[in-house]
């Protein structure tokens, strides 16, 4: 098989650069290991920031997400019994959305094969070669073969446990690591959220997100050791454990329904430097991992393609290499300022289990520092709504 651009991984960032760069008609392929029917349903992230909410519209792709996705203003905040909004259209003109990350997997995966885009679902990448000439390959499984494509350059969007990260020299790479001592116990729940926009939660026994994925579908989150058993979690312990957590405010009301589902996943921080060697890029959670209380990572992944497309299309276009030459130094500014946020956002708003009275009160101290002031609350609105992102056309 040939093509101009292999791409391994069928998530937002393989499919986004798929798409942007059929626009300007250069070909791609990708493989993905996972089924269709997996990629369009599995429940990730599920919050935009104002810049991914405006690409999908500029590049065609939002037509069933502005129909049926949850614009929100402001963010909500409760903490030492206290509560606070950040109104985030009025600091700063912008504001979020929520649409969940595999409806637009569902939506990019329905243009691509409407263009007569090229993806094989089912398809394990085994090997990733040559990316160190001017003849790179991915080596991959599919239908009980071995098969190869062919391209000129190779894009790594096969998230963190994929191969391409691994197909880079170890003497190049070098890897930032940060583990949290806890763990999400998330919940999809059948019921109304406790309010129109999320609530993030502080109480000295633990963080709590209340956030939704549909005005009926209320998605939560419980601060948990990152070792615990979700069979230790009855039913009537999460009830008990949002309602505490949450405290009684005006205007915020727990609603109780099924919880669909239920898993614990620990937390941690991780980048990949460089982004690129030779002819691969890795784009996405291939390259970085955020802790999910900024809601960064899937919008990482799309500020990360804006930068490649507008390198691979310079270089088939107009024939430059300087998009190419600082792809991975373009991303890497704006993915530490996103790690910076999310790190700070983790460790101001959960409860460290070993902390110290000294440690909680001053964590305290420090929420009402950011949130009682005008200055403070505009830094988390400019880095919550978003930073900007590079045009994806050069």
């Amino acid at each position: 098989m040939r093509t101009q651009v292999g791409i391994i991984g069928a998530g937002p960032a393989g499919l986004l650069l798929s798409h942007l760069l059929h626009l300007e008609g250069i070909s791609s392929i990708i493989i993905e290991s996972r089924s269709r029917d997996y990629c369009e349903t599995r429940v990730r992230a599920g919050l935009l920031e104002q810049n991914s909410v405006d690409l999908l519209n500029e590049t065609g792709l939002a037509e069933r997400m502005n129909k049926i996705a949850l614009p929100h203003d402001g963010v909500q905040f409760t903490f030492d019994d206290t509560y606070h909004r950040i109104d985030m259209t009025e600091l700063i003109g912008r504001r979020v959305t929520i649409y969940a990350q595999q409806e637009i997997v569902k939506d990019i995966i329905a243009v691509r094969l409407r263009d007569g885009g090229e993806i094989l679902f089912e398809a394990e990448a085994r090997q990733v070669g040559g990316i160190d000439g001017d003849k790179p390959f991915i080596k991959f499984m599919h239908e009980g073969s071995e098969k190869t494509i062919e391209c000129d350059y190779i894009a790594g969007c096969d998230g963190f446990h994929g191969i391409a990260r691994d197909s880079m020299p170890s003497s190049v790479v070098r890897g930032y690591d940060r583990v949290y001592p806890f763990g999400w116990l998330g919940m999809l729940i059948a019921a109304k959220p406790p309010s129109h926009e999320l609530i993030y939660s502080h109480h000295p026994e633990g963080f709590t997100l209340f956030s939704m994925r549909a005005p009926e579908i209320t998605r939560s989150y419980l601060q948990v050791p990152p070792d615990d058993d979700i069979k230790n979690w009855s039913e009537d312990r999460m009830w008990s454990e949002m309602r505490k957590r949450l405290g009684k405010h005006e205007g915020l009301e727990l609603h109780e329904g099924e919880i669909m589902q239920a898993s614990i996943t620990p937390m941690r921080s991780y980048v990949s430097e460089p982004m690129r060697y030779g002819r691969l890029f890795l784009a996405g959670d291939s390259a970085h991992i955020v802790p999910p209380t900024g809601a960064k990572g899937m919008n990482l992944a799309m500020a990360d393609v804006c930068v490649l497309a507008r390198a691979l299309i310079a270089k088939y276009k107009l024939n430059r290499n300087d998009y190419m030459e600082s792809y991975s130094e373009t991303c890497l500014k704006r993915v530490w300022r996103a790690e910076h946020f999310s790190w700070w956002m983790t460790t101001m708003l959960h409860p460290f289990y070993e902390a110290s009275p000294f440690d909680l009160r001053r964590q305290i101290a420090e929420l009402h520092t950011v949130f009682g002031s005008r200055s403070g609350q505009t830094l988390v609105a400019e880095n919550y709504a978003g930073l900007p992102i590079v045009p994806w056309r050069p």
